[in-house]
């Protein structure tokens, strides 16, 4: 099944466009690129979080969550780097921890440079979470991201989405 961006052709990103109708915007190049882009996230996010879903009993959210923590190690992250790391909301990287503790995937500690403050890790079952879903999810990558393009493009393509997505999250407002 294809999209409606796949039906036009575009032309060439790098020729500026005069856009004058809506046609012209529908069919733009870099109007189509960037759907194409998004659409393609958006499809693979829903097929590979679905698998970590129905496989590990988590979601791609809070798989995101426990690889921040494991690359993180001991003694953990607080709430707000956490927070930062995911462009959530304190609030709303509180409520997903909440049900990550619930779930036995993580704990609260001590801040050991804070008193009053405390830490996110993970507990024996998230790191054993962590690997397992890790192991589902680059399996998952590599037949739905890496196996429908060309070999001879895959680590090109690997390097600019490194890029693009530096470039963006530099452009983020910090968290205060």
């Amino acid at each position: 099944m294809h999209g409606v961006e796949d039906q036009a052709g575009g032309g060439n990103v790098e020729e500026p466009t005069e856009i004058a109708s809506p046609k012209e915007a529908a069919d733009n190049a870099l109007v189509l690129a960037f759907g194409r882009l998004q659409g393609a996230a958006n499809r693979l996010e829903y097929i590979l979080g679905r698998s970590l879903e129905l496989e590990c009993g988590i979601s791609h959210l809070m798989f995101e969550v426990l690889l921040i923590l494991g690359r993180a190690g001991d003694p953990g992250l607080s709430m707000r780097a956490i927070a930062q790391e995911q462009v959530l909301t304190t609030g709303g990287a509180t409520r997903l921890v909440d049900r990550m503790e619930a779930a036995g995937l993580v704990e609260r500690a001590e801040d050991p440079g804070d008193r009053r403050g405390r830490l996110v890790r993970l507990t024996r079952l998230g790191e054993e979470t962590t690997v397992r879903a890790s192991r589902v999810h680059v399996a998952n990558v590599r037949r739905y991201f890496l196996a429908p393009l060309p070999p001879e493009d895959r680590e090109r393509f690997a390097e600019d989405l490194r890029i693009l997505s530096h470039s963006a999250r530099d452009e983020l407002p910090r968290l205060p």
